[in-house]
């Protein structure tokens, strides 16, 4: 069969409306809810007058070795017990508190979902006791794109959650970036807020507009053989 260059203009016109309509119908029907990482990769945690590290880390790598890659599990990042006592205290004696550590470096954490989903906002939990010199981060990248941590109840010196919104991040996997202001840097736990993205499937009416098109384009091939 030969096409014109005016039904293939139609065509491509036709199925990339096809292909906006579908993707808009999964856009409409996303709801952000609780969304869980399978995994995260890292360097681990470091020690000092305790040791920060994330010692209940399922994945490969060493729990208990300042700065060893840890990939493929999950741990105190997501586990759901977020610290609401400062590192000095949520830490003693043992080391082994809610909170990972690091020191003299700018963390980057990737999580992993296993299948593609869409993130709409990411929950830090941070320290900011400023003893020992633990500050919040300065500022965090979320996918490369930088946001600046502010501390909603300033001088308080607790620890505090910051939600970066809006986002509208769609893969399989995020990754963060803490920029420290000051030597160590804490976080507790990590949340994130989207949906999975289910197939590209369209919708009656979509499959209805596609039909109609697909006989308009038949409509003009029968004029052109006339």
């Amino acid at each position: 069969m030969i096409i014109s260059k005016t039904m293939k203009s139609l065509l491509g016109t036709t199925l990339a409306g096809v292909a906006l309509a579908a993707g808009l119908a999964i856009s409409n029907t996303a709801v952000a809810g609780p969304l869980a990482p399978i995994s995260y990769d890292m360097d681990n945690g470091n020690s000092g007058s305790y040791n920060y590290w994330d010692q209940i880390y399922t994945g490969t790598g060493s729990t208990t070795t300042d700065g060893a890659a840890l990939t493929g599990g999950l741990g105190d990042l997501t586990d759901g017990v977020i610290a609401l006592s400062n590192w000095y205290i949520a830490e003693a004696p043992a080391g082994n508190g809610p909170y990972v550590g690091w020191v003299n470096k700018n963390p980057i954490i990737t999580f992993n979902f296993g299948t593609t989903v869409w993130i709409d906002s990411v929950t830090l939990y941070l320290d900011d006791s400023n003893v020992g010199g633990v500050l919040q981060p300065s500022s965090v990248d979320i996918n490369g794109n930088n946001y600046v941590v502010t501390d909603p109840t300033p001088g308080d010196l607790l620890p505090f959650g910051i939600t970066f919104s809006g986002l509208n991040a769609t893969g399989s996997s995020l990754t963060l970036q803490l920029y420290r202001q000051s030597s160590w840097v804490f976080l507790s736990e990590v949340e994130f807020a989207g949906d999975v993205v289910s197939s590209a499937v369209p919708e009656p009416g979509t499959l209805a507009l596609f039909g109609l098109s697909l006989a308009g384009l038949g409509f003009v091939r029968r004029r052109k053989a006339a």
